[in-house]
């Protein structure tokens, strides 16, 4: 297997021989995808537009760049402003013989609607559904939901038959890579694709089309996975000084949790990571030394019990977003005339 860096592998952060190998490919993928664009751009294929605004959080590369948590910021910030936001997604890797699409609950299995719709249901007071059509998805929530005035939409840009009023492209400190499309390189589509706004790390300002908003992330609460107390880093550091301290993620992009992790202070002993969506390896989990920190997302899905859960706990991510995107975000969602950015429209 090829090393992989930030989730990525090697190779996606370079020109070297194999992303050159690869290039065949990634014109057929390029020839593909624009080929499909073209079809709903012409009305060969019909979008549904719902009858509220639909704001899209996704990006551009593949693999994860932060696109949950902020969909549960902005959800938080618009219920703040008045508005009942809903949140549909994809699910991914649930269960295939899972109801499509389905509503989740706080008490769903992850199995069956996904580990970041679930981490959405329990962070986000707002009704989540899944579905593998989002616009089948969104239609369910709102004839379930009919109080819900804008939908959120979990990662999507690519997936047109929902069509669009707002489109938030999220980078995180990878960027574009080595900027060549799948699988040669993480693109997905072109890095300069239309949005309406782009968030990230300060540092991606000067490459990315404006308005650009900065997004920093950083370490919140600690809470522990067997009697839920909470503890601040600071707190935690000081109960376990000189006890080593290890860390294990399966997300988009390990590097960067860890990286978190020691920029608080955290002397990691050891890490683990697996494939986004996947559950940690439970024997290796067991063989980290001293307390384990754990994602949020990962800590849905854990699979260790009793005695070993004393020791897990879960990170909190804490968002600091440009303080000027939420009154940016409401004036836009506040206009009067809706039309699609990308010229798709409804059926």
């Amino acid at each position: 297997m090829s090393r992989r860096s930030g989730g990525w592998p090697s190779w996606w952060l370079r020109r070297g021989f194999t992303a050159c190998a690869l290039l065949p490919l990634a014109g057929v993928f390029v020839a593909v995808s624009r080929a499909r664009a073209w079809l709903w751009r012409h009305r060969w294929l019909r979008a549904w537009r719902a009858p509220v605004p639909v704001l899209v959080v996704g990006n551009v590369t593949a693999g994860g760049s932060g696109k949950t948590p902020l969909v549960a910021c902005i959800a938080d910030a618009l219920r703040a402003a008045g508005w009942h936001p809903g949140i549909v997604s994809r699910g991914y890797r649930r269960r295939r013989d899972a109801a499509d699409p389905a509503p989740v609950h706080a008490h769903s299995a992850p199995a069956d609607v996904g580990d970041e719709p679930l981490l959405l249901r329990r962070a986000c007071a707002c009704p989540v559904w899944v579905g593998s059509r989002r616009a089948a998805a969104a239609r369910g929530l709102l004839q379930a939901h009919p109080e819900v005035d804008v939908l959120l939409s979990d990662d999507g840009l690519q997936h047109f038959a929902l069509a669009r009023d707002l489109q938030l492209v999220v980078l995180d400190a990878r960027g574009a890579g080595n900027a060549w499309p799948l699988p040669a390189g993480p693109l997905r589509e072109r890095a300069d694709r239309p949005r309406d706004a782009t968030l990230g790390p300060p540092a991606a300002a000067g490459a990315s089309p404006a308005p650009f908003f900065a997004l920093r992330r950083g370490i919140g609460e600690l809470r522990n996975l067997a009697d839920s107390r909470r503890l601040g880093i600071a707190q935690f550091l000081a109960a376990r000084a000189g006890r080593p301290v290890s860390a294990a993620a399966a997300i988009g992009n390990p590097a960067q949790f860890f990286d978190m992790l020691r920029q608080a202070g955290v002397p990691l002993a050891a890490t683990l990571q697996a494939r986004d969506h996947e559950a940690l390896p439970a024997a290796q989990l067991r063989e980290l030394p001293g307390d384990v920190l754990l994602t949020e997302k990962d800590a849905l899905k854990c699979e260790l019990g009793p005695p070993h859960l004393d020791r897990l706990w879960a990170v909190q991510l804490r968002l600091e977003v440009d303080p000027d995107f939420v009154p940016w975000l409401l004036a836009r969602l506040q206009r009067a005339a809706w039309s699609s950015h990308d010229g798709f429209t409804s059926a």
